[in-house]
């Protein structure tokens, strides 16, 4: 790797070239995020295959070799429809409609490039750090896996979950038909919107509990009468009601229209700060390749807690920074051995100090632990770290070494932008058109679909901030967000509006096929086929055995998350931690 002293290098990647070949759904968005990077680079055999190929490396850099792909063939992963139906992503995300549903979007593959670049970068730090790891291994499987982690946890939990497990959910519809979302995190606010449009005071009350747990559960069954009081007021009485209730809502836009607007920018920004002379102390070459390394999170709910977890597993030391009286997330349930589970799958391995923030005192007290730190990331709200004397020039005073990350929800690209959580970024961006097929209401899903990989997204911006600090000796801010997490997903689609082409997949897609005790989940290339026969009166395996004899490959559909532990696709994988909580296995394998 190229000295610091001597280094032009702008962005991480800068005089590196890349190859890849295998599946385009992974490793054209690998490549793309490569360029963007400064590499260049061609693929050089993009086909149907399982598994697919990326090595890069350049003047004075070893190669570094990544393997990705769907997952083991012999278990029947052969696409994106076979992983999201055996990991469980069609069953987390059709809790709302009472039965498993496909997404019509490669989200499974979105997430798999994505940690395929952090791999790769990754082994790159590793190598400018003395730590040896050449090459790489990723899967779809895993990434699906990592996608419902959370789910999973809760599944395998000692008590039942908060909130019914039951059909139904946002968004809501207005008396002209506009469909629209609606967020609070105030449940002072949530009745005072419902009170404002006249709705029964029991409706409200017996509402609040599944919106707010709606993030958890990814279902919302809401009394009926909700939807009704919704239908009779024009969308003009329904912004009102949100602005005098202290509510936010937000029309669901079209594909279309987030073409017409987008501006074309990368899912993060890299800054360079002053030159600085700390970087992360040399780990024994045997040691994961952050190793030495120490990250400070100052994270909520599921973005930044997200990244950080994924740096931790990294090899980084991670240090949450939490409130007075720890995280109350902490507590939330459903719990093993009486912490939730949920925040388990987040934050399990990191350590924990409690700062409050509004207190001069401990600011100094988090700008001292910021001087001997290699990463801050957080996810407050926009303006807040500037307000409080902790933003990216106030720390870099203390530390010019720092890179310093910021997980947000629109990085101030969109100035009309709602509060920006995901459900909210979903509905303005198109996902919750991009998500159904064609001829189905647009809706965002309750699987959170922004929040991970908005987490995944941030930890590659931080892993390319600590490439660029290897390269040349300056701290370095890097920015990401929901709404390039979205850009990302819908890439396709919105490559499809702007060309004034249907942006929608056909009616039906990746909509499992009924059997005797279950479902089966045709590979996108078989389903026209698949549907040709009726499984209804078969048991699953014979129904899989029927279109395996057809030449058709298809995957059973998970419908119960605790039975993965059990299942044979992921034999070993799936694990418990020091609380008994459902741990799924690190999303890639370095050697």
């Amino acid at each position: 790797m190229a000295s610091p002293a001597t280094t032009q290098t702008v962005r991480p990647l800068d005089t590196l070239r890349f190859d890849t070949s295998g599946p385009p759904q992974i490793t054209s968005i690998v490549a793309d995020r490569l360029r963007l990077l400064g590499a260049q680079g061609e693929p050089v055999g993009q086909d149907d295959s399982a598994s697919g190929s990326i090595v890069i490396a350049g003047a004075g850099v070893e190669p570094v070799h990544a393997t990705t792909g769907w997952g083991h063939p012999a278990a029947g992963l052969v696409d994106e429809a076979t992983v999201q139906a055996a990991t469980g992503v069609m069953a987390v995300h059709g809790r709302r409609d009472g039965g498993p549903r496909g997404l019509a979007v490669d989200y499974a593959a979105t997430a798999t490039a994505v940690l395929t670049v952090h791999g790769l970068l990754a082994a790159l730090i590793g190598s400018a750090r003395g730590i040896q790891p050449r090459h790489v291994t990723t899967g779809a499987d895993r990434a699906g896996l990592l996608a419902v982690s959370q789910y999973l946890a809760a599944a395998g939990a000692d008590e039942g979950e908060a909130a019914d497990l039951a059909p139904g959910g946002p968004p809501f519809t207005s008396a002209e038909g506009t469909l629209f979302e609606l967020e609070t995190l105030d449940p002072g606010a949530w009745a005072a919107f419902w009170k404002a449009l006249e709705a029964p005071a029991d409706a409200m009350r017996a509402g609040w509990r599944p919106f707010q747990f709606r993030y958890a559960t990814a279902c919302a069954p809401f009394p009926v009468a909700l939807h009704t009081v919704t239908r009779a007021h024009s969308m003009t009485r329904i912004r009102q009601a949100a602005a005098l209730s202290g509510a936010e809502v937000c029309v669901l836009r079209t594909l279309a229209e987030r073409a017409a607007e987008h501006d074309g920018a990368a899912p993060w920004a890299l800054r360079l700060m002053e030159p600085g002379a700390k970087t992360g102390e040399a780990a024994p070459s045997s040691e994961r390749p952050l190793a030495g390394l120490t990250v400070l999170e100052a994270g909520r709910r599921i973005q930044a807690p997200l990244a950080a977890h994924l740096l931790g597993l990294l090899g980084a030391e991670v240090i949450r920074i939490e409130p007075p009286g720890g995280d109350p997330l902490r507590g939330m349930p459903p719990a093993c051995s009486g912490i939730s589970a949920r925040w388990l799958a987040l934050n399990r391995g990191k350590k924990a100090v409690e700062i409050d923030i509004k207190a001069e005192a401990d600011r100094r007290r988090l700008r001292d632990m910021a001087a001997g730190a290699d990463v801050f990331l957080h996810n407050w709200a926009p303006g807040k770290a500037a307000e409080l004397g902790l933003d990216a020039e106030d720390l870099a005073a203390v530390n010019p070494g720092l890179v310093y990350a910021y997980t947000s929800g629109w990085a101030d690209r969109l100035p009309d932008a709602p509060m920006g959580t995901d459900f909210m970024v979903q509905a303005r961006t198109g996902v919750g058109e991009a998500v159904r097929p064609e001829g189905e209401p647009a809706a965002p899903s309750l699987l959170t679909l922004l929040d991970v990989l908005g987490g995944l997204t941030g930890a590659e911006a931080v892993l390319a901030g600590l490439l660029l600090r290897e390269r040349t000796g300056h701290g370095v801010r890097v920015d990401s967000s929901l709404l390039g997490a979205a850009d990302t997903l819908t890439a396709p689609a919105l490559r499809r509006a702007a060309r004034g082409e249907n942006p929608r997949q056909p009616a039906g897609f990746r909509h499992p096929l009924p059997t005797a005790d279950g479902w089966v989940a045709p590979a996108d290339a078989c389903a026209m086929a698949a549907a040709s026969y009726d499984l209804r009166e078969l048991a699953t395996p014979d129904a899989l055995n029927l279109l395996r004899d057809h030449g058709l490959h298809a995957s059973a559909v998970t419908t119960d998350l605790a039975d993965l532990h059990h299942d044979a696709r992921f034999a070993g994988a799936i694990t418990r931690d020091a609380h008994g909580a459902p741990a799924v296995p690190d999303p890639w394998s370095f050697r």
